[in-house]
């Protein structure tokens, strides 16, 4: 008989600032139009580098390189509609923004990308997709970093029989 395990959602997020302003997408969700992060769930077989790059290209068809860490965030979400909770464990990521590919389509769901500057973000909270934009901002407006080989991925332990 399988043991049921208690998972949280792996997420990344991408911190994208340029002369002032952050690089966020407006997105469709189920509490209507939000603001977030370039952001989305690791995928199978891939590191949390190249997520957070995939899940910015995607959302905002902007490249970008991932310089630093910024935190690791982990937040409980309880859904009243479906009697459920999600834990997600976001780790978010400062990224260069090193080239626009305007042809390329948003994943679904995203409206727009948009830069806006900290006082613009903060004067949005209502509409942020969670508390976790503005504390990723003021992490690194506080200068929090962490250098990028804290973050090893193994590729030998992507299956193993624990």
């Amino acid at each position: 008989m399988p043991m049921d395990y208690w998972r949280p959602n792996t997420t990344v997020a991408a911190v994208i600032e340029r002369d002032g302003r952050f690089l966020l997408v407006e997105e469709h969700t189920r509490e209507g139009v939000r603001i977030n992060q370039p952001a989305g769930h690791l995928d199978p077989g891939e590191s949390l580098l190249q997520a957070v790059t995939r899940e910015a290209l995607e959302e905002t068809a902007w490249e970008v390189e991932p310089v630093a860490g910024v935190g690791i965030y982990m937040a409980r979400y309880e859904h009243a509609a479906s009697g459920t909770d999600v834990t997600y464990l976001r780790f978010a990521f400062v990224c260069r923004a090193v080239m626009h590919r305007p042809q390329q389509r948003l994943d679904h769901g995203i409206l727009r990308a948009i830069w806006l500057d900290a006082e613009e973000v903060r004067a949005r909270r209502h509409a942020h997709r969670s508390p976790l934009v503005m504390q990723t901002i003021d992490d690194y407006l506080a200068g929090k970093r962490f250098a990028l080989d804290l973050i090893h991925t193994h590729p030998n332990c992507l299956y193993l029989d624990v």
